[in-house]
Order: C-alpha cells, then sequence, then structure tokens
C-alpha cells in the first residue's frame, strides 16, 4: 500500500469517532436540564395545587365546587304534548276535507319596508305573535297587536284576484314615527289607525290599483283610501268612510 494512503487511513478511522463525541457534547446541557425536570416532577405533582381548599399560602381560596350529580346533568327528551281528543278530532276533519282536492296557492306577504316574507297557507295557522312581529314598526321596531281581521283580508284579495304576493306598504305605526312623518308635510292623520294597529297599505304586484280599491269597498271592513300615484291601497278597521290621496 502507498504511503499516502497508510497516512490518510488511521485519520479516516477517527473522524467518526470525534463527531460523536462533540454530538455528545452539545446534547449535554439538554440531558441535563431533563435529567433536573425528571428528579423534580414527582415534589410538583405531590404538592398542593395553589387554589385548592385549604391550601396554607391561599387564605381567600373557595370552597371546591361539589361534583356534579350524574342524575341532574342527564339530557332528558323534550316531547310535543299529546293532542286533545277535540284537537284530534279538528285535524282529521281538516285534513278530510282537503283529501281529492288541489292544494291550495301559498299567498307570500312581502314587507317593503324590512324586506321580510311571510307564506301563508291557512291565516288561522299564523299565530297573532308572528303577525305582530311582522307588520312591526320599520322606525322603531316596535311592534303592537295588529287586528287580525286586516291579516285576514291580505289573503283573501289575493285569492280573489289570483296572485302569489302581497306587498305591505304600511303595517303599524309608532305614534312618534307618525309625527315625524306629520311635520315632514306626509299625509298621515293625527290619529292615524296605523298607530293603533288597525290598518295597513297594501298593493298587489300586476293588480290595477282601482280594481283593488274597488273590492276593498265592497268588504266593508272600515276606512278604505287609494292613492294612485303611489299605487297603493289603504284598509283600516275603523268607522266606514272613504278618501283619494297622491
Amino acid at each position: 500500500m502507498p504511503a499516502a494512503s497508510r497516512a490518510v487511513w488511521p485519520m479516516s478511522l477517527l473522524a467518526p469517532r470525534r463527531a460523536r463525541h462533540l454530538l455528545a457534547l452539545r446534547r449535554a446541557p439538554y440531558l441535563l436540564a431533563l435529567a433536573a425536570c425528571l428528579a423534580l416532577a414527582p415534589r410538583v405533582a405531590a404538592a398542593p395545587a395553589p387554589d385548592a381548599p385549604g391550601h396554607p399560602g391561599d387564605a381567600t381560596a373557595e370552597p371546591a365546587a361539589a361534583a356534579p350529580d350524574a342524575a341532574a346533568t342527564a339530557v332528558t327528551a323534550v316531547t310535543e304534548p299529546a293532542l286533545s281528543p277535540a284537537e284530534l278530532a279538528r285535524w282529521h276533519a281538516r285534513l278530510d276535507a282537503r283529501l281529492g282536492k288541489p292544494a291550495r296557492p301559498v299567498i307570500t306577504i312581502f314587507n317593503t319596508w324590512t324586506h321580510e316574507y311571510l307564506p301563508v297557507d291557512d291565516p288561522s295557522e299564523i299565530s297573532q305573535e308572528r303577525i305582530d312581529r311582522f307588520f312591526r314598526c320599520h322606525f322603531t321596531g316596535q311592534p303592537t297587536r295588529m287586528d287580525p281581521r286586516l291579516f285576514a283580508a291580505l289573503v283573501t284579495a289575493a285569492r280573489h284576484f289570483r296572485v302569489h304576493t302581497v306587498h305591505i306598504v304600511s303595517g303599524f305605526r309608532a305614534p312618534k314615527y307618525n309625527l315625524m312623518l306629520r311635520k315632514k308635510g306626509r299625509e298621515v292623520a293625527r290619529d292615524s289607525q296605523h298607530t293603533q294597529g288597525s290598518a295597513v297599505d297594501f298593493r298587489l304586484p300586476g293588480i290595477d290599483v282601482e280594481k283593488l280599491h274597488a273590492w276593498a269597498r265592497q268588504q266593508r271592513l272600515g276606512g278604505v283610501g287609494v292613492y294612485l300615484a303611489s299605487k297603493f291601497v289603504h284598509m283600516d278597521t275603523g268607522r266606514i268612510r272613504y278618501w283619494n290621496g297622491r
């Protein structure tokens, strides 16, 4: 073997050993820290928590809460109350009346201020609370009890003219909002029926406002006003009277 090869051979054997020694020296601080943590771990686990009840260093510690009762935390199923025999009989009668007949079209009532929709199949199935909320004052967000005869009249008008949508121009109007409109010169009465939940302004898309006005007068529900320029009809449940507006 050449002399140059004999000189290099021992160094090649020593190089891996030297690298291992250097790696061990670099790992030594981490190994010492890990050993210290392992030595202290039992003491930390055995020491009571600072906020545990009765800890000598925390005189204001609150007593531990009692373990929750399994029976108290159990989830109970909520079931709907069963219908009474009379209610069940009414439901069967309504279902029997619909057998063999085409489904009634759903009327969609649209609030032009809040952009909310209220689909209606049977007006009697819509709760009063839902009606009041839908016709609330758009300016204040305040609801009031609306006369249910107005809601029924809207659905009747839509079915009479065979349309599927009713546009609400005005429902309940809070008194302070009504006063603000009067100060702006709008056509609103001082004691408007709107402020009492007894009036509604509406239109039927695609139906001539004069035809709708004539139908509303035939109902003799109360006051009826027509606003040709704005293209809507006013109906209320006050005394019978008629007028024209802009």
